[in-house]
């Protein structure tokens, strides 16, 4: 990458996390409600939601966009994260409950004499934030080693992250799984013993979200520019050739894939408080699918188009659920095909398409057609030779 575009970057960089990490919550907290520029606590909120989809996007970007894993199960390690501080949160309810009792309501309502032993540890904030990042990644580690290990990639790595998907989430449905079944973990009222409701409380979700999305921006930025970000684009564009120059080709997949399942697992975590649920809905595969929507939308191979990408195709579905709720489906397939097709690589790469189309139309086209028109009007000169005499 050249300077200018270096300062560029570093300029953008800067001036966006200036608006989203003060300029945006200020707008919130000291601005009067009927200001044009007042963000409301509704407006805010949905951007932090829309962050957190950002930072689940860059980690599918950093598999499928940098490693070459098309990964269709991103979503589980994210509701993974979010399943690891709703624990905490329902535990944080207390009696505040329907039931007014110290268990959850669910396991009230399903006869549960007392607290799983599993969900002892949760009452503590400090051990929610360490499951946050260790679920996701053991479940990774595992999984990954397993599947590296084996030679296993393509479309069979993708299948298999498809599988391991939906037999999670089928687990989660069950109602013995202690976790919510269908209905997950909801109601939430504290966290740290701060009120979720309240503005202030939303307002700082919203900012740790922001800070959350600008650290992971600058940690893969930092690691595809390094020596590991070259060896992890060469096993993306040709793997058999890495293997033979030495690599463990195994060991570096492994690693980017446990290091996106905890950046995922962390979206998760700022997700839950700000949206007030988690489901098993929130891993099912098909939400897994849509983030892989984002980054192409946005631009694979980027850091800035999946964020892009994310906030983009979230908005629209926001506008179109609500003005045509029959066919948001049908308009996020229609875009699923349309991107590929003709735009391969996303909004990001739309400038150099536009360049390279309008450098190939000047090409095609004459340079003055005035002056071409003139040179085929006029009569053709015979070359003569050196003595005057005409070549016959």
């Amino acid at each position: 990458m050249s300077r200018p575009l270096k300062k560029i970057e570093f300029w953008g960089v800067f001036i966006t996390a200036i608006i989203l990490v003060i300029v945006v919550p200020c707008l919130n907290a000291f601005t009067a409600e009927d200001s044009f520029l007042h963000i409301s606590n509704f407006t805010i909120n949905l951007y932090g939601k829309y962050l957190c989809y950002s930072v689940l996007a860059i980690s599918v970007d950093l598999l499928w966009g940098y490693t070459g894993l098309l990964c269709l199960g991103q979503c589980l390690f994210f509701a993974l994260g979010g399943y690891a501080l709703g624990m905490y949160l329902m535990l944080m309810i207390g009696k505040l409950g329907q039931y007014h009792q110290d268990l959850p309501d669910f396991m009230v309502f399903l006869g549960y004499p007392k607290l799983p032993a599993h969900w002892l540890p949760f009452r503590h904030f400090w051990f929610a934030a360490s499951a946050v990042v260790a679920v996701p990644a053991v479940v990774a580690l595992v999984f990954g080693f397993l599947a590296f290990r084996s030679r296993i990639r393509g479309v069979y790595f993708a299948i298999l992250t498809q599988a391991l998907t939906y037999a999670a989430t089928l687990m989660f449905f069950r109602n013995d799984f202690t976790f919510g079944g269908n209905n997950g973990l909801t109601d939430f009222k504290f966290i740290i013993g701060y009120d979720l409701r309240s503005p202030t409380t939303q307002r700082f979700l919203y900012i740790a979200t922001a800070l959350l999305l600008l650290g992971t921006y600058l940690l893969c930025k930092w690691l595809t520019v390094t020596r590991f970000g070259k060896v992890q684009r060469a096993i993306r564009d040709r793997e058999t050739r890495v293997l033979f120059s030495g690599y463990a080709t195994a060991n570096f997949k492994l690693f980017v894939f446990v290091l996106s399942a905890v950046i995922a697992g962390l979206a998760g975590a700022l997700y839950v408080p700000q949206v007030g649920i988690i489901n098993p809905s929130e891993m099912a595969p098909d939400k897994s699918l849509e983030a892989v929507v984002w980054v192409a939308v946005g631009g694979r191979g980027t850091l800035v188009g999946p964020v892009l990408g994310a906030i983009g195709v979230n908005a629209m579905k926001s506008w179109a659920t609500r003005a045509y709720p029959d066919l948001w489906l049908i308009f996020l397939g229609v875009l699923f095909i349309i991107v590929p097709i003709f735009m391969p690589k996303g909004i990001v790469g739309l400038p150099g398409q536009i360049r390279s189309m309008r450098e190939r139309w000047r090409r095609k086209k004459p340079a003055d057609p005035s002056l071409s028109s003139i040179e085929a009007a006029l009569p053709v000169e015979t070359p003569v030779t050196t003595t005057g005499e005409a070549h016959k």
